[in-house]
């Protein structure tokens, strides 16, 4: 994370310190740095420049309009898998014709609304969607374009909630059935099913699940072709991890190699949809500690900030690395500690017997690598209100998501007519 840096003693993102964010902004909030956005898709392009490859952000990882908007003015595609992902995307600006569509459970309408929004591709994910493709093709006046993802039984060697290739996994249809189900599309009116899309899971950290499930792939796609199907498209899903802690995932480069080298006269086009590895490390959130309790059997570090701005850690048990906004002395000395947050859960956690430099009440903590599945994941559980979110450009920042107030918050609910008004009135308007 070269872009959080510490600069004369204070942890800046890229130009701007951390600390006079926090003063206008107030704590806890997510700081995203443009310069790692940009390095890292840049990163990925210039490792497939020489082939015929699309890269599309998946925009699960990070729905926040103007990061999308950051890798949409770079020429980046998107992959995503609901409605309002897509939303997001065409609202960023990514042209329809960059645009994939995957998931296990799109529903009727967010395929009429793909489909009349004119998108690139459909990733079909089972015979039933099939089907329902099919059906909604035939009214259409012009070509459809789909895919099929396969579920190619292999295990990506990472956290068993996020794999996503394995026989046991609700994704895509078996490799066995794909001739069948391709010969069913090609039955249908409107329908070009043209292409082979596979996903096997997030966090990788070696080349050789990938390896496997790909030479299934492109195995496969020579099949289909000589049973006389048009395959135009091969689409590698994501799931390049990034380093959280001492982690060593492949390098963007030798990914490419063993894509490029098994594909190698395939004619067809490449298509990825990485997520995590643009925006995983682009990212902090920035808490401030509220008490320092010495318990019975811990010590907690109690922060503003806490498992509905940041699940991973309870729900995967993820590591994020923590950094003091101000830098603590060389030798200042480390004493374990649980930090976790204000919410009513045990579960509330966000890193537990983390060994870290003295703190107190009012310091500012960077909690790292919260650019993926932080803000996208967030809740307002214990009625909290949503931490704002941050982005930098060299010595200029801006708010690009605000953080709403609590009379948004009451106004989402309708108190129906049989429970009157309460005699106290809505407790709105409270300084």
């Amino acid at each position: 994370m070269s872009e959080f840096a510490y600069r004369r003693g204070a942890l800046n993102a890229e130009d701007v310190p951390l600390a006079r964010i926090a003063a206008e902004v107030k704590t806890p909030f997510y700081c995203y740095s443009t310069a790692a956005l940009e390095r890292r898709l840049s990163t990925f392009t210039a490792a497939f420049a020489d082939v015929d490859a699309m890269v599309c952000y998946a925009l699960k990882a990070n729905s926040t309009l103007a990061v999308v908007r950051t890798f949409a003015n770079l020429g980046a595609g998107a992959d995503v898998v609901s409605e309002g992902e897509l939303r997001v995307a065409l609202a960023a600006g990514i042209p329809p014709e960059r645009i994939l569509f995957s998931g296990v459970g799109k529903t009727r309408a967010e395929l009429e609304f793909a489909l009349a929004a004119g998108i690139l591709q459909i990733n079909v994910e089972s015979e039933p969607e099939l089907e329902l493709l099919g059906e909604l093709a035939k009214g259409m006046r012009r070509p459809v374009s789909a895919a099929l993802r396969i579920n190619p039984d292999v295990d990506a060697r990472t956290h068993e909630k996020i794999t996503t290739g394995m026989k046991e996994n609700k994704f895509g249809v078996p490799l066995s059935e794909a001739s069948r189900l391709f010969a069913r599309g090609a039955a249908m009116a409107n329908l070009r099913l043209q292409g082979v899309a596979v996903h096997i899971g997030s966090q990788l950290e070696s080349l050789a699940p990938y390896r496997r499930a790909f030479a299934r792939i492109v195995k496969l796609a020579k099949e289909l072709r000589v049973q006389g199907h048009d395959i135009r498209r091969l689409d590698f899903g994501g799931g390049l991890g990034i380093t959280y802690k001492n982690e060593s995932p492949p390098t963007v480069e030798a990914y490419a190699a063993m894509v490029k080298e098994l594909t190698k006269g395939l004619d067809a086009q490449l298509a990825f949809e990485p997520g995590r590895f643009l925006v995983g490390n682009a990212g902090v959130l920035v808490t401030r500690v509220l008490y320092v309790k010495e318990g019975a059997a811990h010590r907690f570090v109690i922060v503003d900030a806490a498992m509905n701005d940041l699940i991973r850690p309870t729900l995967y048990d993820a590591y994020h690395a923590i950094k003091p906004v101000t830098a603590p002395a060389k030798d200042a000395a480390l004493e374990r500690a649980d930090v976790v947050g204000p919410v009513c859960e045990t579960g509330d956690f966000l890193a537990r017997a983390r060994p870290l430099p003295p703190l107190a009440e009012g310091d500012l903590l960077a909690i790292c690598s919260a650019g993926a599945y932080a803000s996208v994941m967030a809740s307002t559980y214990n009625a909290r209100l949503p931490a704002p979110e941050v982005m930098v450009k060299g010595s200029r920042y801006a708010v690009v998501r605000a953080r709403p107030d609590y009379e948004d918050m009451l106004r989402r609910d309708r108190i129906p007519d049989w429970l009157g008004v309460p005699a106290t009135g809505p407790a709105r308007g409270v300084a």
